[in-house]
């Protein structure tokens, strides 16, 4: 009873119950304790920095570990100190969160105290210092997260590739594109992503070949990296991801239609518009806006006042299967603010009437509060680890005679 009204108080967030939460801190039920520190993470008051630190010195390790997400939360000098002496804790499961926390704040200079962790002997914490080294693009530290490459552990593979990616090393662009080919699919999603991401033009062999992968990820991710390191040549290979059967390798294409300015194939963005896969539609919604296409116009005006501005998460999967996670869809919470950009990108919109009009009352449909936030929009604008800019930019847009290029 007292953990379920510890968890029903953060999930109410109420500041007034800051107090009653950190005297939980104190309960002699474990789980009781834990449940606290999570309710004080949503809280997010840094006042209750003390009771979270001596939470971080608890002898249950899942009271510690969410005291160390608390922290990395509230961000207060002396929990980032903690939390790096809780790199030294016994479980990894705390080792884990302490090092995402610290994470949260880029420290370059102290990234040379995570690269051992890259070697720890818990699978959990060297996947999590990948991503931490990635996110601060640590260049110090290519040289062991190659080493890592070698490893077997099929899950901290794919993290070192996408750490590589952020990274943007060439040296890691041979081993990339040898692990391109790898058994494990999301092995080869990752390696391709990261090819995209450094932008290597010796990664578009690999991506050409993985068009007609057996595993629609792969395919997907393989689409999306010629977007970045393909040219005009390769049309009739896009032109075959365009119909693929699964939405992601479509969508994919369109990504790169758009990035490559390839209008050859405008006829099969304006056909996607249409299409009934959020995925698909988006990816089709960002090319024409990229091409600053006017023949879209009144689709997307049509399409504008039937997305859903809030962010959202569809519960029904993408798809599942070839060994793969269930991957749940964000496209949907996506597409009002891809829509209100590519309407924004495209010349004639800036003095059309019925535009000027639309875009008025979609920013209607929103608050000054959310005007203010990040704008979700896809990947390729976007980068994994990065806000998109404030809402209200998107509104205030005029397109670039330049690509806007995401490094």
């Amino acid at each position: 009873m007292r953990a379920n009204a510890v968890h029903t108080l953060g999930q109410s967030a109420q500041p007034s119950s800051r107090r009653a939460l950190e005297r939980s801190l104190d309960d002699p039920v474990g789980w009781v304790r834990e449940q606290a520190a999570w309710a004080l993470w949503t809280l997010a008051d840094p006042r209750s920095t003390q009771p979270l630190l001596r939470a971080l010195r608890d002898l249950e390790p899942s009271v510690r570990w969410s005291a160390a997400v608390a922290l990395g939360r509230l961000g207060t000098p002396s929990g980032r100190r903690a939390l790096w002496t809780a790199l030294r804790d016994p479980s990894d499961r705390v080792r884990r969160e302490a090092l995402l926390a610290i994470g949260r704040r880029r420290e370059p200079k102290r990234a040379r105290e995570i690269r051992p962790f890259l070697r720890d002997e818990a699978r959990r914490v060297r996947i999590a210092a990948a991503y931490v080294l990635g996110k601060w693009r640590d260049r110090g530290a290519v040289p062991l997260l190659l080493e890592r490459l070698g490893e077997d552990e099929h899950w901290v593979f794919p993290a070192v590739l996408v750490a590589l990616g952020r990274i943007g090393d060439r040296r890691a662009v041979p081993a990339l594109v040898a692990a391109s080919g790898h058994p494990g699919s999301w092995v080869r999603v990752s390696a391709l992503h990261a090819l995209g991401e450094i932008g290597a033009p010796d990664g578009r062999p690999a991506a050409l070949a993985r068009l007609d992968d057996p595993a629609w990820s792969v395919r997907g991710a393989a689409a999306e990296c010629l977007g970045e390191v393909g040219s005009g040549e390769d049309v009739p290979a896009l032109l075959r991801a365009l119909n693929d059967p699964h939405p992601w390798p479509r969508r994919g294409a369109l990504y790169a239609v758009g990035a490559l300015r390839l209008r050859a194939l405008l006829p099969m963005v304006q056909r996607e518009l249409e299409s009934p896969e959020p995925e698909v539609r988006l990816g089709a919604i960002w090319a024409a806006g990229r091409l600053a296409d006017p023949g879209s116009v009144d689709r997307l005006l049509t399409l504008l006042p039937l997305v859903r501005p809030e962010a959202s998460v569809s519960t029904e999967p993408v798809a599942a299967g070839e060994g793969a996670v269930r991957i749940l869809s964000d496209a949907n919470g996506r597409l009002f603010d891809t829509t209100v950009q590519a309407l924004g990108r495209i010349d004639p919109a800036r003095n059309d009437p019925k535009v000027v009009q639309g875009l008025d009352s979609a920013r209607r449909r929103i608050g000054p509060a959310m005007l203010r936030r990040p704008a979700h929009l896809p990947r390729p604008e976007v980068p994994p680890g990065q806000d998109g800019p404030p809402r209200i930019e998107l509104f205030r847009a005029r397109r670039s005679r330049r690509a806007p290029g995401r490094r």
